[in-house]
């Protein structure tokens, strides 16, 4: 994923401490090391970048009476339950939700956490990334616009705005590290046109610029989505997003499937990110993003997996092939190749979220590295173009993960990470969450 495209035969990478300090062919690189790992007979690609989830939701994956629903009806079956979610199974849901990414080859992923009932915090996100490991991006979100004032939450699930603003405040001075290979940033995340305010919307981006960190949201998701921000704003989503600050290079939106070609040209003049998600869009039946005229036209487009109950699952290589192929029933089989949806997972991801150290094997990087095992049964008869099959055949898990230059997966196994007995509490929590709210 270098400036050049190389893809090397027989190849290696020379890591020191954190960072790549060399990439070329095997017999051009030093033939010693402190620990040398043979990955013959593998795939060797930079970390994946995740750019949209909502980790919380893990707990309420295939949740009955949520399965068949637009973006709308599913929310209003969803808040109730997530009313009761506590600050252990905000901790617990977060782990499970990352240690699924690293599985699927992704090393640095953002979160949308917008509700903290019962005490949560984000804390409870970023204590998560640090035991696990992942190089993460912590959206600071929040729902103020509540039920009795027009909004869609229910109002119990929704903060006030001075409180939202002072938090916002707190988390960014107290955890936003913006130093090249950084494993921690903050962001901050208005939820969406219909759950908060325009005053909080205006405040947030004058925030984030005093602070210099990134701002992020929901946009012009599917055809509900736009009505309300035309009913409620009298304005298009783009140009709701210019009245209040929210277009520029420090900005990505996640969904976008609606946005028009105004909006397209607005968000490429002006560097504004797109966090493509496109398993989400076709669970809820919200529509196919118009991702090939996006890039395209030169907006920066990276991949999101989305939240765990609008997805029910978290693979980030996954959601590079359903891009691929969800471009193609629209436009044609030519519409996306395999190494265009590969760039989206890992050089558009880096752009998007603001990185210029991640999503490239290259001297100065940092040493995010995954493999994946040519060997396994899902590639058989894919060798004839080993790197196009990450793309088209079915997902394995990554054989190894490296965050950061710690090796986190070998062997297709966490290595400091139970993930049978942390399947079996996160159960238990899930389980505990919707029994409470019948």
């Amino acid at each position: 994923m270098d400036d050049a495209g190389r893809e090397i035969a027989g190849g290696a990478v020379l890591v020191r401490g954190n960072e790549i300090a060399a990439v070329g062919r095997a017999d051009e690189l030093p033939a010693t090391a402190d620990e040398v790992i043979d990955l013959a007979g593998h795939v060797v690609v930079p970390g994946l970048v995740n750019t949209h989830h909502h980790f919380f939701q893990t707990l309420t994956r295939a949740l009955p009476g949520a399965q068949d629903a637009e973006l709308f009806g599913w929310l209003r079956r969803l808040y109730p339950v997530w009313t009761g979610i506590t600050p252990e199974m905000m901790r617990v849901s977060n782990l499970t939700a990352m240690a699924e990414l690293l599985a699927s080859g992704c090393t640095t992923s953002s979160d949308h956490l917008y509700l903290y009932p019962n005490g949560s915090r984000l804390e409870d996100s970023i204590d998560a990334a640090r035991e696990i490991g992942m190089r993460f991006h912590a959206c600071r979100g929040a729902m103020t616009l509540g039920e009795s004032h027009g909004g869609l939450p229910p109002d119990r699930l929704t903060e006030r705005e001075d409180d939202v603003l002072a938090d916002m405040r707190r988390v960014v001075e107290g955890h936003h590290d913006a130093s090249r290979l950084s494993m921690l940033r903050v962001a901050l995340a208005p939820c969406s046109p219909f759950t908060v305010t325009n005053d909080l919307m205006r405040e947030a981006a004058r925030m984030a610029r005093h602070y210099g960190v990134r701002l992020h949201t929901h946009l012009a998701e599917n055809d509900n989505d736009v009505a309300y921000t035309r009913e409620h704003y009298g304005c298009t989503p783009t140009e709701y997003c210019e009245e209040l600050g929210w277009l520029g290079d420090d900005v990505w939106h996640a969904h976008c499937v609606k946005l028009d070609d105004h909006g397209i040209d607005r968000f490429a003049a002006t560097g504004t990110g797109v966090a493509h998600c496109p398993t989400s869009n076709m669970r809820l039946a919200s529509g196919i993003a118009p991702v090939r005229r996006m890039i395209d036209r030169g907006v920066r487009v990276g991949l999101g997996v989305d939240g765990s109950a609008s997805n029910d699952s978290g693979g980030l290589l996954a959601e590079a092939r359903q891009a691929m192929l969800l471009q193609r029933v629209g436009l044609g089989p030519a519409a996306m190749t395999a190494r265009e949806a590969l760039r989206l997972a890992t050089r558009g991801g880096a752009s998007v979220l603001g990185r210029d150290d991640i999503g490239v094997l290259a001297p100065g990087m940092a040493a995010d590295i995954v493999a994946f095992d040519l060997s396994a049964i899902e590639y058989a008869g894919a060798l004839h173009d080993p790197l196009a099959a990450l793309a088209f055949c079915a997902p394995p898990r990554a054989s190894l993960v490296m965050v950061n230059g710690r090796v986190v997966v070998r062997g297709g196994e966490f290595v400091r990470f139970d993930e049978s007995a942390h399947a079996a509490l996160h159960n238990r929590l899930a389980r505990r969450l919707v029994e409470a709210a019948r």
